[in-house]
């Protein structure tokens, strides 16, 4: 297990709700919060709530001109450009701004951002990787203390992939001990498409005993995809993977019909504040 790690106390922590407009799990705590926001407020730390994407969450659409949880790229918060057109990527300068500047010291400490899923996934943790000490930490503690079921970890940025992320625009830091641990994460590999016609239109779509059987073990020739004619089309890869947003309605314009994950144990060192 690797030494004691230590971080600044953690002063100011922002959570986003509706960064998706029709993800309503999200949206109701956020203005739930904006209405009284004392339920989220602690001794040690200053907590914010707000909307993420306010048109979107009016129209209750994912959003109005390109996904805001895309639009965090360094080229769009940096553009002086006066004609951008995206409503999406002024919102995503304007959080930048407010909640960072990112990578800088005046960024908030720590942000969280609330969302939903069609794909049957339960409640799920989503941190950029296992390199992020304190997200990992307080994954681990929330999974410690979550009573209704399993809350699985979600490591979703592979390598060499640029931060596009509204929670990006944080930085993190910590108030007090968390001792070394063990963690069981499932780690982005490939994002899979669905079979196409040479012109473009999906030519296959989910396998029922595939279908909502996110993070359940997926062996070499089980079925993947069922064709429109019927024929099935059997997983070819060489390993057990853990498939994940199985079927997922908002993916299919990103031509995403699951994300193989691989299932791996990480050990993280302690954390305390510095002194």
């Amino acid at each position: 297990m690797a030494e004691l790690q230590r971080l600044p106390s953690l002063k100011r922590v922002a959570v986003s709700g509706g960064t998706h407009g029709n993800e309503m799990s999200g949206v109701y705590l956020a203005k739930h919060w904006l209405r009284d926001p004392s339920e989220l407020q602690r001794g040690t730390f200053q907590a914010t709530p707000f909307l993420g994407n306010p048109r979107a969450v009016e129209q209750c659409v994912r959003y109005i001109g390109r996904d805001l949880n895309r639009a965090f790229l360094n080229e769009f918060l940096t553009s002086k450009d006066s004609d951008i057109d995206h409503y999406e990527v002024q919102r995503a300068q304007e959080i930048n701004q407010s909640f960072g500047p990112r990578d800088s010291s005046q960024a908030y400490d720590f942000m969280f951002d609330l969302h939903n899923t069609t794909a049957n996934m339960g409640a799920c943790l989503f941190v950029a990787t296992e390199h992020c000490l304190l997200p990992m930490h307080m994954c681990h503690y929330i999974q410690k203390h979550y009573s209704m079921g399993p809350c699985t970890i979600f490591l979703y940025q592979q390598p060499g992939e640029e931060t596009l992320y509204l929670t990006s625009v944080a930085k993190a830091g910590i108030g007090t001990l968390f001792p070394a641990f063990e963690t069981e994460a499932y780690k982005v590999v490939e994002r899979v498409d669905f079979p196409r016609y040479p012109d473009g239109e999906i030519s296959a779509v989910i396998h029922p005993n595939l279908q909502d059987k996110d993070f359940q073990p997926l062996k070499p020739g089980d079925p993947i995809f069922q064709t429109l004619s019927g024929d099935v089309i059997l997983y070819e890869g060489d390993n057990i993977t853990y498939p994940a947003f199985i079927n997922e309605a908002a993916y299919y314009e990103k031509k995403v019909a699951f994300v193989k994950m691989e299932k791996r144990t990480f050990a993280q060192p302690a954390l305390q504040k510095e002194l």
